[in-house]
């Protein structure tokens, strides 16, 4: 059975979502490691510098206990 062109494109939004959502992900783990093994403002550049939202960056450097946990 096909799927309608609204339910297709949905599909693909997810789709490329995850993708997005994954690679955000690998970034900000790497930015965490990079804190621990450098610095704070090490870990805030190299965020930045791979367009990881401000708020974010606050976050996850600044307030570990407010992380995502992992699923």
């Amino acid at each position: 059975m096909e799927q309608a062109p609204s339910e297709q494109t949905a599909e693909l939004a997810t789709v490329e979502e995850a993708r997005t959502n994954l690679r955000q992900r690998r970034i900000v783990d790497a930015g965490i490691a990079v804190q621990g093994s450098m610095n704070t403002m090490s870990a805030v550049e190299y965020l930045r510098r791979r367009d990881i939202g401000a708020a974010v960056i606050e976050r996850v450097l600044l307030e570990p206990h407010r992380r995502r946990s992992r699923s």
